[in-house]
């Protein structure tokens, strides 16, 4: 029945829209391309690791969803707690999800209760690139916010106006394995060739009741997820208005609202849960952006950020556990770029925050905790013919406290973070770089671990991080072919780190007891060959090596082991084959196996695995308009395994996109 709604609602808006044009393919070709060609050529000359997927990049390495694309960029370990609905989050080179931002649009997303973003709730139909931020790389006008991480995630969305004034609507219609659907709509208008606007709405619906297999000794047992229904949609406003050739102002507003069971952790013989929860999440932003002269430009956002979530247990014993949380947040930044002559630049940037957490019952929260966040950043860059040298220096001011007059605010906290980086080419007029940063930063420890009933401690001092890194990058063209690669090593640490210890049988406590030393390798690479007019055959890979050891107490269970859930390898790749008939790309990815705690305690231990998937895909054009169709057969050999324990991962599965623009 809902694959049925879906399908009349995509040829509803097909033909609603039937009699209206489109800008040609030409346009936004040589818009996509000129963006495109600059950003991959600062992947080779940034001082620091950046990688990017576009959308050209994600088609054609099979990528069908913002966790699939993740999986194909180096150095990250992510959690997915399986199936449409299950919740993923990001961290970078061992530094964990509360280390890593999340920037969508230029301004970045927050999380004060828990510190990590989940990265199920973003759409990649509407995503124009991603890009990957390891460090402190050549963009140095930045709000400080985007200073303040080891890395930084960002997720592109706005398009830039043209002199086309007509309307577009792009429709589009997923389905696939386990019931789920997708439909989506996305309308565009540029109602002068200053002002442009887009209007983004999305549906998903998933049973996600996929089948699993365990083994018990000989005994194999077959089951299906349960309690695993997805409910979600989103909705997007989006504008972007040039003011006048050095003026523009672009805004969005953002609501995302999902109804979900949550599926337990399957053990032999049960697989028992109904665990619900609502997430919602709306939020506003604005950013103007202006300049005076070729000199001095500036830079202005602010935000205004508001998440509920409402969590029930039925099954708990003593009656219904039941949690609703609801946290704010008011942002705002400037920053301003001094640029005296062609060698260096100056930045200068300053953020404020104010984040609250409150709820219907704060049985497990002590106190209303809130928190007043001041960021101070001063960068200078040094361009020369072949060398580049940034410095930065961020100043962090966290100021806590509760309502309630008989709980103590956690302590406030300040720090000093210096960084420095730098680029040069080896060989003058050709393409080869070597690069090496280093970052000094900390993390504000999140509420739950100052406020959380039996568990937070707000005495909790910030923990620090030190990552340094030196890298190589190429690219290289001949004939028909090209090549591109990018070589790091880095070497980080993090001290002061916040574990949870057991007090006593029934209360656990967070503490600054850990030191983290981090090992690791991160490798790209990029091929294409022209293989005759219209046939491009291409390959991307990745491939990490992490050793990420506790340093924590010599003698402990924990010393010396590698941290939770961190793989010693992980590896990506695709080739793809793009003609004039049906396009096509295999992929795949894979990780060694991991740990599911610190102390490497036996039948812990989760193996490792590879999943291939197989992509086709095929665009034309009806009359002025264009089609495409794409179906994607993923976990092609029906690999059983686990990202998170006791969280099986879908085997076998399918997916088929329609998609039309007029």
């Amino acid at each position: 029945m809902r694959l049925r709604l879906a399908f009349g609602f995509w040829l509803l808006a097909l033909m609603v829209s039937a009699q209206t044009d489109t800008i040609t393919d030409r346009v936004h070709q040589l818009e996509e391309v000129t963006v495109t060609e600059t950003q991959r050529r600062h992947t080779m000359t940034s001082t620091a690791p950046l990688h990017l997927l576009d959308r050209k990049d994600m088609l054609t390495m099979g990528v069908t969803d913002i966790a699939d694309a993740l999986h194909r960029l180096p150095g990250i370990t992510l959690r997915d707690y399986g199936g449409a609905g299950g919740m993923k989050t990001v961290s970078v080179r061992g530094f964990g999800a509360k280390h890593t931002g999340v920037s969508y649009d230029g301004v970045m997303l927050s999380e004060c209760q828990s510190g990590e973003i989940d990265l199920s709730r973003y759409s990649l139909d509407n995503v124009e690139n991603i890009s990957l931020v390891i460090g402190d790389n050549d963009d140095i006008f930045i709000p400080a916010r985007q200073s303040s991480v080891p890395a930084i995630l960002n997720i592109q969305t706005l398009r830039l106006p043209t002199a086309d004034t007509k309307p577009h609507l792009t429709t589009q219609v997923k389905f696939g394995s386990f019931s789920y659907v997708t439909p989506f709509l996305r309308y565009e208008q540029n109602i002068s060739d200053r002002f442009a606007f887009s209007v983004v709405a999305e549906y998903t619906y998933a049973e996600n009741d996929y089948p699993y297999e365990l083994k018990n000794g000989v005994f194999t047992i077959e089951d299906r997820r349960t309690n695993s229904r997805m409910n979600a949609g989103h909705g997007e406003l989006n504008f972007l208005w040039n003011i006048s050739q050095t003026n523009r102002l672009t805004g969005k507003v953002y609501y995302y609202d999902n109804d979900r069971q949550l599926p337990g952790q399957v053990h032999y013989y049960t697989n028992l849960s109904q665990e619900t929860l609502r997430d919602r999440n709306f939020f506003g932003q604005l950013a103007y952006q202006g300049r005076h002269n070729d000199k001095f430009s500036w830079k202005w956002s602010g935000k205004f950020n508001w998440y509920s979530s409402d969590y029930k247990d039925p099954l708990y014993q003593g009656g219904i556990n039941d949690a609703r949380y609801f946290q704010r947040e008011a942002y705002t930044s400037v920053a301003f770029l001094y640029v005296p002559e062609e060698h260096w630049a100056f930045d200068c940037s300053a953020d404020y925050s104010f984040n609250n957490l409150n709820g219907s019952s704060m049985r497990t929260t002590v106190g209303h905790p809130y928190r007043h966040t001041i960021l101070q950043s001063t960068t200078v860059k040094y361009k020369a013919h072949r060398l580049t040298v940034i410095g930065r220096l961020l100043y962090s001011l966290y100021m806590n406290d509760a309502k309630e007059k008989d709980v103590v605010g956690s302590r406030d906290m300040n720090r000093l973070s210096p960084s420095l980086s730098l680029s040069y080419q080896l060989v003058d007029g050709q393409d080869v770089y070597l690069r090496a940063s280093y970052k000094n930063i900390f993390r504000a420890p999140t509420f739950n671990e100052s406020y959380y009933y039996h568990y937070g401690n707000t005495d909790l001092s910030p923990e620090s991080a030190n990552q340094f890194n030196i890298g190589l990058t190429y690219a290289g063209y001949k004939g028909n072919t090209s090549c591109q690669l990018t070589l790091d090593g880095y070497y980080n640490e993090v001290t002061d780190k916040i574990m949870a210890l057991p007090f006593n049988m029934f209360v656990w406590r967070c503490v600054n007891v850990g030191k983290v030393k981090i090992l690791g390798l991160d490798a790209t690479l990029r091929a294409a060959c022209q293989l005759a007019q219209g046939q491009l055959l291409s390959f991307m890979g990745t491939y990490s090596y992490q050793s990420a050891k506790n340093k924590t107490l010599p003698g402990s269970t924990s010393y010396e082991k590698q941290l939770a859930y961190t793989p010693d390898h992980t590896l990506s790749g695709s080739v793809s084959y793009e003609n004039p008939w049906v396009n096509l790309a295999i992929h795949t990815t894979g990780m060694s196996s991991r740990w599911a705690n610190n102390e490497h305690y036996d039948d812990t231990e989760i193996d490792g695995y590879v999943e291939i998937g197989l992509t086709a895909w095929r665009q034309f054009r009806i009359g002025s308009h264009q089609m495409e169709g794409r179906v994607d057969l993923k976990n092609l050999l029906s690999t059983q395994y686990e990202l998170v324990r006791f969280y099986p991962m879908p085997r076998r599965s399918y997916q088929v996109t329609f998609n039309y623009k007029f």
